[in-house]
Parts: C-alpha cells; structure tokens; sequence
C-alpha cells in the first residue's frame, strides 16, 4: 500500500471515538494499551512474534493528507449531515504522532497473555493506531508461527512459494516476510526479496515441460539456460520416466563440467517416490543430486513424510503457509490497562463481561522471562512496570490454584522500545527478517522438545505477578458489584 494511506487502515469507529475524544476535552489524557493473544494458534504450544517492522513503518507513515481529509469530509452520517466536523478534520491534518511504544522483537517466541506490543500515549491516538496494530502483527505472527512448526519438522532447508495462493498483494508480501522470519530459507516472491532483502529462489513449472515437444528436450534446454541453477521438476508425465530423463541430463551436466542440483517431486506419493529417486540416483552414480519435495505440504504431511524414512533434501512450501492453512486469525486482540490525566497517576482500567476468558489485564504491563539453570525458559511473569514485583510467584490468570514460584531464576524482560514520541527508534538489526529469522532459531532452542510437538504440547507457564493477580482480582470483584 501507499504510505499516504496508513492512517486509513482502520475501522471507521475509530474514527468517530476520536472525534468523540476531540469534542470531549480528552486530548491531554494518557492511555496505556497493550497487544496479545489468548491462545496458541494451530493448538500449538508457542507463537513466533513477528511484524514489528510493519508496525513501525505505519508509525513512520501515519499522517492524514489532503486526499485522506477529502475523503473523510465527504462521508455523510447516518442520520443526515456529514459524519465529522470541520474542526475534527483540521485537528487530523495537522497530527503528529506522539506515542510511546515498546514490543518484543521478532522472532521472540511469545505465549499466550505476554503483552507483545505496549502503546501508551494520548488515547486519541493510541485508539487510531489499533486496528493497523492488530492486522500487521497477528497476521505475521500467524505466518511465522505456522513456518517455524514446518521448518521444526523438514529438518532441511524450505522454500516458501505461496504468493500465487496468498490474501491480496499486501498479504502476500507480509507471509513471505514472516514465513523467512519463521525459518524459510528463501521465497519465490520477487518483490518480497527486493523489498526485504531475503533470499529468492525457483526453478520452473509442469508448463516449462509441456512447451516442448519432449521432456528430454525440456530438460536439456533448461540445463543449458541454467546450467548453475538446475533443479528438474520430473512428474509432469511420468515420474521414473523423468527421473530417467533427468539422469541423462545429468551425465551431460556432468561431462560439461556442471551438475544437477536436484529433481523436484511435485504429486503422488511423495515418500513412496523420494526413496524411489534416491535409490535410482544412488544407483546411476548420482548420490550428491537432492530431492525436492511439494504439492500442497503443511507440518503434518512432512512430519509422516520424514517419519517414513523418505531422503529429503529441501521443501517447497506454498499455500499452507503463505495463508496459514487451519487458523484463518491470531485472535489477536488490543486492550486498555491503564489511564492518567496528563502526568498525574496512572488509574487501573479493567473490561469486566460475562466470558471468563474475556477479563483484562490491569496496568502497565511488561513481561519477564525466567529461565531454568540449563537455559531453557521457566516461565512467563506478567508484572506493571509502575509497581514491580513484589513476588516472584506467578498465577494463571484463569485459575487461582495454578501458581508457580520462580524466585531466584535469571531473567530478562521482553519490551523494548520501538518508538518514543511518535518516532521508531527500532536498530536496523531489529528490523531485518533474516536477523529476526536467527533471534526465532535461538528461541526455539530454548523450549523444551515437549512444548515444540505437535500434538498435545506441553503448556508453557505465562501467569500474573501475584500482586498484579489480586489487584484485578480485588477489583473485578469491586466493578461486579461482588465486594463485601
């Protein structure tokens, strides 16, 4: 999209509420929100955070133009009339951001209830800032997520090459990012690789073969135009007639002092037809030409592929991951813990509904992540800034009973600051994928195996700092209308 346009990437109701606050005398008043997820997507046990370089290229965009109030002043209300005033669209024209932001870096891995990004600023503009948040950073998350379970299981390079299947051009640059960032090796996304500076890569299509009038024919003129690049794509007709083919092309790569790469396989039974490749290769005295498997592959069908004994050498990995197959949202969502009155003290603000799961976090919030002695993570606290920790025991927020003491653990706190009076002061390092793609392997490493399988993972704990706890606790109960 245009930079000219971030300030309209949002619903309309934040529109109006900041023309409420505009009328209503609110500009000076100072909200704290905070953005996380309630649950593990694809009933995993971890999320791979990512999409803060998007956030802060909206916070380096956001400004309303003249085409943005044009447009905004020609909207009529419901009821008759224009939907905003004159003097609103004038306070627009003339914004500039002020917000403070902090969020974990990419490639952190998050959990659910760690507060992932912290806004705080004047409500008006916080309130604006929140729907762009949410798209940008849950739908990356997602992506990135869903390549770290696949790339958990290749066990060897994958390609990513979802765009022809991803949601729109904008999404499908945003998944080639965050799948690189999740552990992909390269994307077939030209434009994600200029725009990004990852790797691409490709080969050609079942179409490069049908061109021709043979498949012989297709191969060797293939080799000869890519003679350092040549990876065969062997099932357009019949796949151990291919693999013959591309044998021959290969003995004449190799007299030409060049060499096969690999023979993609691209349907039937893939791990059937890997070791079927790799026996005949083997065999014609090709051991070092790889097998690369695709055709539709999510975590799940690699994992029974690799369980199979079938000799992978990379993946090409399109649609599930470029649409983050089975979990279509993060469920991310955006919330507000706090609020003062220009630089007075800051008041708890707490959502109180009849869902259980629903209730908020009060305060302002960050998250420290203990460690065992071995190095791999203990547990997640959830504490305000404002009033530290007063105990090292953490409470499921969903369950009094569940706590855990994690006193006398090493620590770190996963906030760091993203931008500061409306300007992103993120380092370069902080916003490059591939840097982001090696911060997602440390990461992982440090989670024990059983919280990274696929089925039934072992759940990590993410709770209060007990202060915090009955603080909400206290007054959940006072905006209930439960106190004694």
């Amino acid at each position: 999209m245009q930079a000219n346009e971030y300030a309209l990437l949002t619903d309309l109701y934040q529109l109006t509420m900041a023309q409420g606050y505009w009328e209503s005398g609110k500009l000076d008043e100072q909200a704290c929100f905070h953005m996380y997820f309630r649950e593990n997507p694809f009933k995993g046990g971890y999320a791979i955070a990512c999409g803060m370089d998007a956030l802060a290229e909206l916070i380096d965009n956001f400004h309303f133009d003249v085409e943005a109030i044009a447009y905004l002043a020609s909207l009529d209300a419901p009821g008759g009339g224009k939907l905003f005033k004159a003097g609103f669209l004038d306070y627009l024209a003339t914004l500039k951001l002020s917000v403070r932001v902090d969020a974990v870096h990419e490639g952190t891995v998050v959990f659910p209830n760690d507060p992932m990004v912290r806004v705080i600023g004047p409500v008006l503009e916080c309130q604006l800032l929140e729907t762009a948040l949410l798209n940008l950073v849950s739908f990356e998350t997602l992506v990135a997520t869903k390549t770290a379970r696949v790339c958990l299981e290749a066990q060897s390079p994958v390609a990513e090459f979802g765009l022809r299947r991803a949601q729109g051009e904008s999404g499908g640059n945003k998944a080639s990012r965050a799948a690189i960032v999740g552990g992909c090796a390269s994307t077939s996304n030209v434009l994600a690789g200029k725009l990004y500076n990852v790797p691409v890569s490709g080969t050609h299509a079942h179409s490069w073969v049908m061109a021709f009038d043979d498949e012989l024919e297709a191969f060797r003129a293939y080799a000869k135009a890519f003679p350092r690049n040549c990876v065969l794509l062997i099932d357009t007709y019949n796949t151990e007639t291919g693999l013959q083919n591309a044998i021959t092309v290969a003995r004449e790569m190799r007299e030409a002092g060049e060499r096969l790469v690999a023979v993609r396989i691209d349907s039937g039974d893939l791990a059937w037809e890997a070791k079927r490749a790799r026996t005949t290769l083997d065999a014609a005295g090709f051991p070092e030409v790889g097998i690369v498997l695709s055709n539709d592959l999510d975590e799940y069908t690699v994992k029974s592929i690799r369980d199979s004994g079938a000799p992978v050498n990379s993946w090409g990995i399109g649609t599930k991951l470029a649409t983050a197959f089975d979990q279509p949202s993060l469920g991310g969502v955006y919330k507000l813990g706090a609020k003062r009155e220009g630089a007075g003290s800051w008041q708890d603000c707490l959502k109180v509904t009849g869902s259980v799961g629903k209730l908020t976090f009060p305060g302002v919030l960050d998250v420290r992540r203990y460690f065992h002695e071995n190095g791999k993570v203990a547990g997640d606290m959830v504490f305000d800034v404002n009033r530290g920790v007063c105990c090292e025991t953490i409470v499921d927020p969903a369950d009094e009973l569940r706590q855990k003491d994690l006193s006398g653990k090493s620590f770190v706190t996963l906030l760091s600051p993203l931008a500061r009076d409306g300007k992103v002061v993120l380092e370069p390092e902080f916003r490059d994928a591939m840097c982001a793609q090696a911060r997602a392997r440390e990461q992982l490493e440090l989670l024990d195996d059983s919280q990274k399988r696929l089925v039934n993972p072992h759940s990590y704990p993410v709770g209060l700092e007990y202060s915090l706890f009955k603080r909400r606790r206290d007054l959940a109960a006072r905006q209930r209308g439960l106190e004694e």
